[in-house]
């Protein structure tokens, strides 16, 4: 082991060193995915950082990232962090101008971007970058104009510094207490914050990571979908397992992850519940199609799974004949499930970034895949707490990870203490101020309750609890994971401060709304057109009466109205990792809103 490990740049030379030829990182190029040994990773890893050096990259320095996940955007990365910079990445779908508050915040002096299109963002404010001194180009931008460097160009570059052992210096001298990035809160109010993550943060949650799940190793296969410019992706899927020595293969895309799924078959998974969501629909979707005796079989598997599954996470013998059947339903439906999923090698999938619907949870685990939920924010690196092979509970996000407190305050707000928790906010010393209290711990905004096991359960957002015209609390998230757990309803907000009654934003599952309508003979030209026929609006209108029955008087939904689009993260309504953004759609559908409480 050549180099310090409190620092994650050490972390992956160390391991390059020691994995060299086998693969580390898979991407799709023209339908297939190509392998990149750790030698050749390593070797641009440090060609790229040379490179910096000679573009007068100081250790402190700032460099951004505005690029979707790439092997270029892991190698921009350690090149980074291993001469002492720190970098500061940006979602690949920010527009130039949230591109240029972020560049600007930070003080980036260079900027790596992907492709023509965030080229063209970029240079669409370059007048108001007056600090940016460089841009790096991952692909050739044929006609790019002087000035715009190539990274093959920023190699060259690297290969011509003179003093090769600047490097070594470089990445020898990072201390833990040194920032590693900048990772902008996505912000569902108010502009975004760079929450300053130090290398000791990093190394920390990795650390803690893998000492809660220690089965993990060498020989896995890992699936990376969440964007690295957010702290889950960032520390899980791409630090975690560059630690262990895992090979990475990046899917292409939220929309295509089903398929590479199928391609790679990978043993180890990092998602927001948004997908776990999607799979759900999906099979549900598959089932409703099929014979009736096909349909019959798979729902007597999952009622028995759904027995069992308590056993199964709990460790306990099973009855009997719960096992016999169980066994049956594994042999029969699971198995095959898994196998047509691309999953039947998952050993741990972990959720995080989100509230998982518990029944969506138990679907999973009962089917034979390890979906373990966690919990942490931006500002703890990110993880707190896991859901893990010995202790687990639905509904929580598990027990806190090593070396980390977590108390519930007096008005239920969840504080914590450990060495992942950030060292603060950028250039806001005010901000930081107000999240810690006097004596140290961090203020999460989340409001939760602790088990006697120790395993935490959120209930709400502080900041997203709904206070009626009558005074009541209520928890949008719990009725808004109830509705989407529905397989006619893709999304869901529930509206209701300081109103009378609460009511909901829909956005149906148009894909099987479109079939049901055609059974029906019920025929339509658009999406918008559908959701005004009689026949359609009398259909939610029941699903809205079995959905709310378990619900409290206060809770339930008085009305709804269903819109003819998806929220999504171009219009606005959606965060970068599929959060919505209640304040924007609150404003957006203001007329709609209020349409709702006409007498």
């Amino acid at each position: 082991m050549g180099y310090s490990e409190k620092s994650i740049a050490g972390i992956f030379h160390n391991r390059a060193e020691l994995y060299q030829y086998e693969t580390c990182i898979r991407y799709k190029k023209e339908g297939r995915y190509v392998p990149i040994s750790w030698k050749e990773m390593q070797s641009m890893v440090t060609r790229v950082g040379l490179g910096l050096i000679s573009l007068g990259v100081e250790k402190g320095d700032m460099v951004a990232i505005f690029s979707e996940n790439s092997w270029e955007w892991i190698v921009a990365d350690f090149a980074t962090l291993s001469i002492g910079a720190s970098d500061a990445p940006i979602y690949a779908t920010n527009s130039g101008a949230e591109a240029a508050y972020l560049i600007n915040d930070s003080g980036s002096k260079v900027v790596f971007v992907s492709d023509k299109d965030h080229l063209d963002r970029i240079l669409s404010v370059k007048k108001s970058l007056p600090g940016l001194k460089h841009i790096v180009t991952f692909e050739t931008v044929e006609g790019a104009g002087k000035g715009i460097i190539t990274f093959d160009e920023l190699m060259e570059m690297g290969d011509k510094v003179k003093d090769e052992t600047v490097f070594e210096k470089r990445l020898n001298a990072i201390k833990s207490e040194d920032l590693a990035t900048l990772i902008y809160t996505s912000g569902t109010t108010g502009q975004p914050k760079g929450v300053m993550l130090t290398h000791g943060n990093f190394v920390a949650n990795v650390m803690q990571c893998y000492a809660s799940h220690t089965i993990i190793n060498h020989r896995d296969e890992a699936l990376s979908l969440l964007p690295w410019s957010h702290s889950l992706g960032r520390t899980v899927s791409l630090y975690l397992m560059i630690h262990i020595g895992a090979a990475i293969s990046l899917a292409e895309s939220f929309s295509s992850v089903l398929q590479n799924m199928q391609e790679i078959r990978p043993t180890l998974m990092v998602s927001v519940p948004r997908l776990f969501e999607k799979i759900h629909s999906g099979i549900k979707s598959q089932v409703e199609k099929a014979t009736p005796m096909k349909k019959k079989m798979f729902d007597w598997a999952v009622s028995v799974a759904d027995r069992a599954v308590d056993y199964m996470v709990q460790h306990k013998e099973m009855p009997v004949t719960l096992r016999i059947q169980y066994d049956i339903a594994e042999r029969l439906v699971f198995s095959k499930l898994r196998f047509a999923l691309g999953l039947n090698r998952i050993r741990i999938f972990i959720s995080g970034g989100g509230a998982l619907a518990p029944e969506i949870d138990r679907f999973f685990n009962s089917m034979g895949v390890a979906v373990h939920n966690g919990y942490g924010l931006t500002e703890t690196s990110p993880v707190t707490n896991v859901n893990r092979f010995e202790v687990f509970e639905f509904g929580s996000v598990g027990p806190a990870l090593a070396d980390t407190q977590v108390k519930i305050a007096q008005d239920g707000e969840i504080f914590i203490k450990g060495p992942q928790v950030m060292k603060g906010y950028y250039n806001k010393p005010e901000d930081t101020k107000n999240t810690f209290t006097d004596d140290g711990w961090f203020m999460t905004g989340d409001i939760g309750k602790i088990d006697d096991r120790g395993c935490l359960y959120i209930t709400d957002r502080k900041k997203d609890i709904i206070v009626t015209a009558g005074g009541k609390n209520v928890s949008p998230q719990n009725i808004e994971n109830t509705l989407v757990s529905d397989l006619f309803i893709e999304q869901a907000v529930i509206i209701g401060e300081g109103k009378k009654y609460l009511s909901a934003l829909v956005v149906p599952n148009f894909k099987e709304l479109g079939d049901y309508a055609k059974k029906q003979g019920i025929s339509f030209d658009s999406n918008g057109d559908l959701i005004k026929k009689p026949e359609i609006i009398a259909f939610y209108d029941e699903k809205m009466k079995t959905l709310m029955k378990d619900y409290a008087r206060v809770e339930q939904i008085r009305r709804y109205t269903l819109l003819p689009q998806e929220f999504s993260i171009e219009t606005g309504e959606l965060t970068p990792t599929l959060k919505i953004k209640r304040k924007v759609v609150s404003q957006r559908y203001s007329s709609v809103i209020d349409g709702m409480y006409k007498e």
